[in-house]
């Protein structure tokens, strides 16, 4: 379910009119829907009502502060890859009994961090991560709770830059080598043994991929059992796809059913990080068209956001779907869209068939609400945009425009080029 819908001809966030907020707050900006988000959330965390669970969201989708505080008041947790993250799950409210840290390079001021802050768990790489939060916790004087994320090899059927779950990704310790790695994590004494963690990949459309991960990892955890090596916490990472295009992703309802029904001997606590499959669809690009233009028969309409705003056209050559504010008789024309960067690969669609724009129209980028702001960038010294967030019949800044001076905030030059 989603909230973005037409209304009179005019495209409508819930009961707001994206064109009106266009023309008070400008464009480009980022657009999200309260009731989509919390929905999204809900349905989610319902379908596991008979698992014990946490709900630990993936922050790398999504990391404003005020999305974060939607899901805390949820109970969600969140799934965190930075220091960075942390700060801004910890601003948001986010129970830090909720809160388990992936990512294959934590440094030791990240991991210091976590440990001050009293999170659930590190999900930890490699064996040498697992000697420096050891060695992080005997500093500080805690034990740090820690899971080995597992590499199941095991094939997502996914874009290969967001496949992390075979043996030649950069990811987890193999499950070959995780038992070995396990031992050695129990001889340490400020290390606290806690789970298992797994993530195969993202925008998986597919179910048969987590069931092959869970049924390599429930041997592991009755090997490490048999072994007197206690596992509490089981997390399956996230990864469940959405609709872009033509995809036909399973609904939460059934994954849930079958991660269910092939867990029922396993006395765990199930972790599940979902990023895109909450936000995803809960968020949309508002961009307004500079120029419409032909070279040779090719038709380019030029607008006011690009890659440096909404990278994965570019870097995936992903899909997103493309449709005008504002309905009205129009041809439909086939056409690059592009933006105002200096690259070749600045573009949000090529060869696109779509109603033609005429300068000054806007334009929505559909199922924008995940990795979207949160992979924008300065490029181009381009003011990052706002982010938008509508309840209801009224709109909130939740992420206000960038200015000039933003761009040179922390930027000082030396004296010597001054005299």
């Amino acid at each position: 379910m989603n909230h973005f819908q037409y209304r009179d001809h005019s495209l409508y966030c819930e009961d707001v009119a994206v064109e009106a907020i266009a023309r008070k707050a400008g464009t480009p900006f980022y657009l999200y829907s309260h009731r989509t988000l919390r929905h999204h959330f809900r349905v989610f965390d319902g379908a596991f009502a008979d698992l014990p669970h946490i709900v630990c969201f993936a922050a790398k989708a999504n990391s404003n502060t005020a999305i974060l505080r939607l899901f805390a008041r949820e109970g969600g947790g969140v799934d965190l890859v930075s220091g960075g993250e942390l700060y801004r799950a910890l601003k948001a409210g986010i129970d830090p009994g909720k809160m388990v840290y992936s990512g294959v390079g934590k440094r030791d001021d990240e991991i210091d961090f976590a440990l001050q802050s009293g999170i659930l768990m590190f999900n930890v790489e490699s064996v040498q991560e697992l000697e420096a939060i050891s060695k992080r916790a005997e500093i500080l004087g805690v034990r740090a709770g820690i899971g080995l994320r597992v590499n199941p090899d095991v094939d997502p059927e996914t874009h290969p830059h967001i496949s992390t779950g075979l043996k030649e990704n950069k990811f987890g310790i193999d499950v070959e080598a995780a038992f070995a790695a396990y031992r050695r994590a129990s001889v340490l004494k400020h290390l606290d043994i806690k789970g298992v963690s797994c993530h195969i990949g993202s925008q998986v459309t597919k179910i048969s991929p987590f069931i092959d991960a869970l049924r390599r990892l429930k041997e592991l955890i009755r090997h490490l059992r048999e072994e007197g090596i206690a596992i509490r916490y089981l997390d399956l990472g996230g990864g469940l796809g959405i609709t872009y295009d033509q995809e036909t992703p399973p609904q939460p309802s059934e994954y849930a059913r079958a991660i269910i029904e092939a867990s029922r001997d396993l006395d765990c606590t199930f972790i599940f990080e979902p990023g895109r499959v909450i936000v995803g669809n809960a968020g949309i690009l508002v961009t307004r068209v500079l120029y419409t233009k032909e070279n040779e028969g090719k038709r380019f309409m030029i607008v006011d956001a690009g890659m440096n705003d909404l990278v994965r056209p570019s870097l995936y050559g992903s899909y997103h779907h493309l449709q005008p504010v504002i309905q009205r008789e129009r041809e439909d024309v086939v056409a690059d869209v592009v933006g105002p960067i200096c690259e070749s690969g600045d573009f949000l669609a090529k060869g696109r068939t779509m109603p033609a724009l005429d300068r000054g129209e806007l334009l929505a980028v559909m199922s924008a609400g995940a990795y979207g702001f949160t992979m924008s960038s300065n490029y181009n010294s381009r003011p990052r945009v706002p982010e938008i967030l509508v309840r209801d019949d009224r709109w909130y800044v939740i992420r206000r425009r960038e200015s000039y001076d933003d761009l040179i905030r922390g930027e000082e030059i030396p004296d010597f080029m001054n005299a």
